[in-house]
């Protein structure tokens, strides 16, 4: 059993890099070039973080073909996929949150992280705020909310 925990681990940090990898050789850790791609009205929009999208979805739609598939997964009992499949204001409401605060810093969670190695103030500054809504969201919104 604690060589399949190692296991576990191995491959998160595999995958995690790999991922990390991914989104420096994209372009995607780059904020300006993601402005420029999320900014249509300017005139000057970057179209090529569209090929970047369209090259997740070829490696996802077989992921979750492949997933649908399987009984379990190889390193665990049991898919861990979300149980609400339902669209609601608060997801609506988070993914308006999620949207602006990615067009307002051209950072999106995955690629803040994997830009903390550049040891950038600005990088730094944004996943200092990331995380502090996190817990802000976990200890007292979440609480209220569940109310």
């Amino acid at each position: 059993m604690k060589h399949l925990a190692s296991l576990r681990i191995v491959v998160a940090l595999l995958a995690g890099a790999l991922f990390g990898f991914g989104l420096s050789l994209s372009g995607m850790l780059d904020p300006a070039r993601v402005l420029g791609f999320l900014n249509l009205a300017s005139g000057h929009w970057d179209p090529s973080l569209a090929f970047v999208l369209g090259g997740a979805v070829l490696v996802a739609v077989p992921g979750v073909m492949l997933q649908r598939r399987l009984r379990r997964p190889l390193l665990d009992d049991s898919f861990h996929l979300p149980e609400n499949t339902e669209i609601d204001g608060r997801l609506v409401a988070g993914s308006a949150l999620f949207g602006a605060g990615w067009g307002l810093a051209g950072f999106c969670p995955g690629p803040a992280v994997s830009a903390l190695s550049m040891g950038l103030a600005p990088v730094l500054l944004f996943v200092a705020a990331m995380a502090a809504g996190m817990m802000l969201h976990d200890r007292v919104i979440a609480g209220m909310l569940l109310r």
